[in-house]
């Protein structure tokens, strides 16, 4: 059902829990494939992507040429875009699921796409007024932070030309989705909360 685009770079132990919460959904055979698209000179992120099953493509440093590249290679209709240092937290496959087919049911899948519930890994009052105002920005002006991840019908996706050059080419495609195009799941990604 879809595809999974990780861009990363440096840090790759950080990719590890990412690559391990996406296993719920390839025993549901949600997820069909993980692509890791690298920017970095190490091997390390191909060493991992052997060690778990996923394709390595190696990619330019420029994160919205290496976040094109994935898509291009991606073989499922939908994508989902994820930060290396995300991870998808419980009942994310049953929300993804039933964000899918009701999509497809509304025949909507080519105007609507969805990012997780951001949730900050720490303990305090800070990562909770974080999490709030997140919450609030979505609710005010249609957007979430690109880390909170982005998952879309390709078709869509094109419509939207895709992810443009530069380093603020997530948050530029996530504008242009617009304030009604972008559903907020229940379930959460966590993030650090650095």
């Amino acid at each position: 059902m879809i595809s999974v685009v990780i861009p990363t770079g440096a840090s790759p132990n950080l990719l590890i829990p990412t690559l391990a919460a996406l296993v719920p959904g390839a025993a549901a055979g949600l997820v069909r494939e993980v692509l890791l698209v690298d920017g970095s000179e190490s091997s390390d992120v191909a060493e991992i992507a052997d060690a778990a099953g996923c394709d390595y493509l190696q990619g330019p440093a420029e994160i919205g040429a290496r976040l094109r590249l994935g898509a291009a290679a991606a073989r499922m209709s939908w994508v989902l875009f994820l930060e290396p240092v995300g991870l998808l937290q419980e009942g994310w496959t049953r929300e993804v699921r039933g964000f899918i087919d009701q999509m497809e049911r509304m025949g909507a899948n080519d105007r609507q796409a969805a990012t997780f519930r951001l949730a900050l890994d720490g303990f305090g009052v800070t990562p909770r007024l974080r999490e709030a105002a997140a919450v609030a920005r979505h609710a005010l002006t249609g957007r979430a932070r690109p880390e909170q991840g982005l998952l879309i019908h390709r078709r869509f996706y094109d419509a939207l030309g895709g992810h443009e050059a530069g380093a603020q080419a997530p948050r530029r495609l996530t504008a242009r989705i617009g304030r009604g195009g972008l559903v907020l799941l229940r379930s959460q990604i966590l993030l650090p909360a650095a």
